[in-house]
């Protein structure tokens, strides 16, 4: 009888197994796919990422906007808007600490030019902020394109932002490259590969983030493709 019993008992676990067998695999094979296709949608984007660069004929537009994080960004938007490629700048972010006579002062720009066509952003506290504060400054000045100066890496994020928050605004990326990885040092490059991962990962987070907002009736970009191609 005993015998009887645990044969039964040992057929029911083996079907049971059996039975959950599909639902592992299909685990598996979702997770596995999950996976590759985020490396690959990484690998694409540290791709684009690194080809980026700064055009040696740089159209102009209505106004400039940087994104502050670096003062190289700065210096590349306060020399954009010297030789006349826009009509205003915008330096968004900024500590609120930090007053307009430093950051000239930092740049090496007259007094003159900062006197009369730059504007400083304390308001903004991330790259939404950022688009947020920009979208707003470029209604109240009645532009309809902008030059956006922000670090090769940090660009395909910015401008989704920008286009979910100013619409039909005109945006001409001008990236920033202060490490050339445009070879394929990326894939060597412990810093590199961190800088790129953690701006990959929030990019991802900012398409998730339209797709979440547009059934409640936020108006959002699109990308175009993994990225968006400028």
């Amino acid at each position: 009888m005993t015998g009887r019993i645990e044969e039964a008992g040992g057929a029911g676990a083996h079907g049971t197994r059996r039975g959950r067998s599909p639902w592992l695999r299909l685990v598996f094979w979702t997770g596995g796919a999950l996976l590759l296709s985020f490396a690959l949608g990484f690998a694409l984007f540290s791709t684009h990422v690194a080809r980026l660069a700064a055009p040696q004929a740089q159209k102009a537009a209505d106004a400039i906007i940087v994104l502050t994080g670096g003062q190289s960004r700065i210096d590349a938007a306060v020399e954009l808007l010297r030789t006349g490629k826009g009509k205003r700048l915008l330096i968004s972010g900024v500590n609120p600490i930090a007053r307009s006579e430093d950051l000239r002062l930092a740049t090496g720009a007259k007094k003159s030019l900062f006197a009369c066509c730059v504007d400083i952003d304390h308001a903004a506290l991330d790259t939404i902020g950022n688009a947020a504060e920009s979208a707003k400054w470029m209604d109240a000045n009645a532009f309809a394109s902008a030059i956006v100066v922000t670090n090769n890496y940090h660009m395909p994020r910015s401008l989704l932002e920008m286009r979910r928050a100013g619409g039909s605004l005109e945006l001409i990326p001008y990236p920033v490259v202060n490490t050339r990885i445009d070879r394929g040092e990326w894939l060597l490059n412990a810093d590199a590969l961190r800088v790129l991962f953690t701006e990959y990962t929030k990019y991802l987070a900012a398409i998730a983030r339209g797709m979440l907002d547009e059934p409640m009736g936020v108006a959002t970009a699109q990308p175009l493709g993994p990225f968006p191609v400028e």
